[in-house]
């Protein structure tokens, strides 16, 4: 029997947070939801992750076109930091360039489509990156 896990990720922004969830055994990741950045946000990643089981919480890290931190990458550590309590793992994962292609492939679903929209694939990108990087078949 495989010792699967489930993985939530957050693409976190000062207005939004994208939010995909993946199983370890399928390495799927899948846009879940979007959270208003309204001073609820924690509880509402805390019940996220208990109504998923989830063991670990990615999170985006955000780097500048260089490689270099930046004020976002400040920022979103600082919020990481107040997530300690709530996922036994929080891991930080690149998110170079994931809204961009978050947008690209919103695109091509000929669609309409939201910033939260954006956000939710963009977790959803970050999340997959982070699956191949540990858990490749």
């Amino acid at each position: 029997m495989t010792n699967t896990q489930t993985l939530v990720c957050l693409d976190v922004g000062e207005k939004r947070i994208g939010v995909a969830v993946a199983d370890t055994a399928v390495r799927i990741a899948v846009p879940f939801e979007t959270i208003e950045v309204d001073g609820n946000e924690i509880e509402a990643i805390a019940t996220i992750v208990i109504k998923q089981d989830a063991d670990t919480l990615v999170v985006g890290y955000p780097r500048n076109q260089a490689g270099e931190a930046t004020a976002q990458t400040d920022y979103v550590t600082a919020f990481a930091d107040k997530l300690k309590d709530i996922a036994a793992n929080i891991v930080f994962q690149d998110e170079s360039l994931t809204s961009v292609l978050a947008e690209d492939q919103l695109l091509k679903h000929k669609q309409p489509y939201t910033k939260a929209d954006i956000d939710a694939q963009a977790a959803a990108l970050i999340l997959q990156d982070y699956l191949e990087t540990h858990y490749a078949a």
